[in-house]
């Protein structure tokens, strides 16, 4: 019993302490990646550019720091989604004015904005607050197979 209470005052166990990692921003390795979303289904192509975009596979992750990877998702217009949704999905927003909510399905919003459904299901799965509002500039959603970023030489990810 002595022993154990001078270990505590003393502190001599302070090395199983386990301590958060910080990883700077100069220091995270940045890679760009390309999905062709193609028959793919709306939400595993969201739930997968998200999951590059806040680095979860890194080793490095940290919840709270932005250490993920750019996505590039192409062929949205193309995306399929199962069941009765294009009929039954409701994209809702408000006006601010009173009596002012406002809602349209999935194959019409399609038609005007064929990206939104992605990068409202993106939003949706991104953490709240500036951090998310951050890392959603992160993914760069196209309807067809070309985009501007030949530049940083992406790396194709099959689904």
């Amino acid at each position: 019993m002595l022993i154990i209470n001078t270990l505590l005052i003393t502190g001599a166990d302070k090395g199983n302490d386990m301590k958060t990692e910080f990883v700077k921003p100069a220091q995270v390795e940045r890679k760009w990646f390309v999905i062709d979303a193609e028959g793919k289904s709306l939400g595993r192509v969201a739930a997968r550019a998200v999951s590059i975009v806040r680095g979860k596979e890194k080793a490095a992750y940290a919840p709270h720091q932005e250490v993920g990877d750019y996505v590039i998702v192409v062929n949205v217009d193309k995306i399929v989604i199962t069941g009765q949704k294009a009929q039954q999905k409701t994209y809702y927003h408000h006006t601010g004015y009173p009596g002012g909510l406002k809602s349209i399905n999935y194959e019409k919003v399609i038609v005007k904005h064929p990206e939104f459904p992605l990068q409202n299901a993106v939003k949706g799965m991104l953490p709240k607050g500036p951090l998310g509002r951050k890392l959603l500039k992160n993914v760069k959603i196209y309807t067809g197979l070309d985009h501007p970023h030949a530049a940083q030489a992406p790396q194709f990810i099959e689904l």
